[in-house]
């Protein structure tokens, strides 16, 4: 009997303690691709400058592999990590990110753009605006829906599950309706 290829999804840990970057070397170590959303910060101790990578989500790690890997990483890592699952006919399953979800999100967080705005896993309607298409700017290619934050028009892209994060300040004529 041949074994069926196992499809590559992007899936993502909450990380324990801060250690994101450490379950990072972890996995990069196996070969496996990680993404951190992060933005670089310049940090002065005793007197030297040095620009620091610091998680804008403090917890959150988004690693590429296959659900059955998925699920042994989260064996591996117990007690360091929980791999962010949902319920699906009384059976928790990995939460796997679509790869065209997971570009949009990572274009967006790594804008370097400043204002964005991010939301961890609590449970939050983000999806209730028109959904749009940035065709202009640092954004351009994002899809997404539309919200009104502190009277600002702000593009929401959201990972169904996991998190979201508000962009700054999109411009009218830069957003066209899908």
């Amino acid at each position: 009997m041949e074994e069926v290829p196992s499809i590559m999804h992007w899936y993502a840990f909450k990380v324990f303690y801060n250690k994101v970057f450490e379950i990072e070397d972890t996995l990069n170590k196996d070969k496996i691709e990680t993404y951190i959303p992060c933005e670089t910060i310049l940090v002065e101790r005793g007197g030297v400058k040095k620009n620091v990578r610091k998680p804008v989500i403090s917890s959150l790690l988004f690693f590429y592999s296959t659900d059955r890997q998925a699920l042994a990483l989260q064996q591996n890592l117990i007690n360091r990590v929980i791999l962010y699952t949902r319920l699906i006919n009384w059976q928790k399953l990995p939460i796997a990110i679509p790869e065209r979800e997971m570009k949009i999100f990572m274009l967006v967080t790594s804008s370097g753009e400043k204002g964005l705005d991010y939301f961890g896993d609590a449970p939050m309607e983000y999806s209730t605006g028109e959904r749009v298409l940035v065709t202009d700017g640092p954004f351009k290619g994002a899809e997404g829906c539309i919200h009104r934050i502190k009277g600002n028009r702000r593009l929401i892209v959201a990972i169904q599950g996991v998190c979201a994060v508000a962009t700054a300040y999109i411009p009218q004529c830069f957003l066209r309706k899908i």
